[in-house]
């Protein structure tokens, strides 16, 4: 199959074996030309391992560590007649290079959120490591059904107590217009924060422990993004703010029931970049491709597979210091959130419009970034040829 990539708003509806398969090898590149990390952790599990951070933090774990990785996900297979998601594509890839270097991975596609799916990974862990020596939660979902009530939730994202209006880009005709968002009520808060905050992860770190396949001085560690006050009110102050600080609840609660295993939780507040779940967020796609430009000029604009080699090589592990900030959270978005860099951005955000776009944002580099996430767009890859769709992930053959 000749596969192109077909976008529907903010979400590419297909995705391409190779180009994935070459989008995780870059990333293995990456780590590898930066040598080994050392005092790694060596039996990692990582509950949302299949695109952006979570990827690249099992690539960094695997790579840059010779870690043995679980990954655990929800991503469609394809089949002769169509294609599977680029998570499925990149996991593929991910093991045969795994195996390919001599190391264990091994993968679980389904509901992350269920019990049975907690229950099926431990058994593993027992089986084929024994117990693991970091858990990162990087899961990003619309929708959970907790196993507590049965009850589905659905996350929204909204801002809290007025309507918010601010500059958008609309990233299919690259015009520059306003967009006005209505408060969320409390349900859909309350929605939010039972999808995207901190309660899946205890319960994750809680079956864990209980089942004792944690190991001395485990460290685990959730993601969050904070960003400059022109965001805050989608999103720092807004429903998904809301659900991160429940996040750092989760991250202080984790501390103290780790204790006894002389383990630490932590919350990594990461850079922007271009995500599919970024890209979902009104107003951070502009945001996004301004602080491109700004930081590509300044020679610091990293992407997930820089932002989590940073944090294993230098903050978790490596030469191991965490810097935290005032609330005890990671800031691997320094670079972002430095003065200088966010006084360039604040400038070009008050001038920019539809026709001075392309001067003041890079707009081609978020293209790129979007469809390299989807396997379009990488050097090296013939994309006239026939590629397979039903390329399969080799645990789950």
């Amino acid at each position: 199959m000749i596969v192109e990539p077909k976008i529907r708003g903010f979400i590419c509806t297909t995705s391409h074996p190779d180009g994935c398969a070459k989008h995780v090898a870059d990333q293995i590149a990456v780590v590898e030309s930066r040598g080994a990390i050392e005092g790694g952790p060596k039996k990692v599990l990582v509950i949302g391992s299949s695109t952006g951070y979570g990827l690249s933090s099992r690539i960094a774990a695997a790579f840059g560590c010779g870690a043995d990785t679980i990954g655990v996900f929800f991503e469609k297979p394809g089949d002769e007649r169509r294609t599977g998601t680029a998570g499925w594509y990149n996991t593929a890839a991910f093991e045969k290079e795994a195996a390919a270097a001599g190391l264990y991975a091994r993968s679980f596609n389904g509901d992350a959120f269920s019990d049975e799916m907690k229950a099926t990974v431990i058994e593993a862990i027992k089986a084929d490591m024994g117990k693991v020596d970091c858990v990162v939660y990087s899961l990003a979902s619309p929708r959970r059904t907790n196993p507590r009530d049965g009850e589905t939730y659905k996350s929204v994202l909204k801002p809290i107590g007025e309507s918010y209006t601010n500059k958008n880009l609309n990233t299919g005709t690259k015009v520059v217009d306003e967009i006005t968002i209505e408060p969320a009520n409390q349900e859909e808060i309350d929605h939010t924060v039972a999808v995207m905050g901190g309660e899946d992860w205890e319960m994750w770190m809680d079956a864990l422990q209980e089942a004792g396949v944690l190991a001395d001085g485990v460290k685990t560690v959730a993601y969050s993004y904070i960003g400059p006050e022109v965001t805050w009110p989608i999103y720092t102050n807004g429903t998904i703010g809301a659900a991160k600080e429940d996040v750092e609840k989760s991250q202080r609660a984790l501390d103290e029931k780790l204790a006894p295993l002389n383990g630490k939780a932590w919350v990594s507040v990461n850079k922007a970049l271009v995500t599919q779940a970024s890209s979902a967020i009104p107003v951070v796609p502009l945001y996004i491709s301004l602080l491109y430009k700004v930081m590509k000029a300044k020679g610091t604009h990293e992407d997930t597979i820089e932002q989590m080699d940073r944090l294993f090589r230098e903050r978790l592990y490596g030469k191991s210091d965490p810097q935290p900030d005032d609330k005890g959270r990671i800031r691997v978005d320094d670079w972002e959130m430095a003065p200088d860099v966010q006084a360039e951005v604040d400038k070009a955000w008050k001038e920019v419009n539809t026709e001075n776009l392309r001067e003041l944002g890079d707009v081609e580099g978020y293209d790129s970034s979007f469809l390299r996430l989807f396997g379009f767009g990488l050097d090296g890859v013939d994309y006239s040829k026939d590629s397979d769709p039903a390329t399969g992930v080799p645990s789950l053959a």
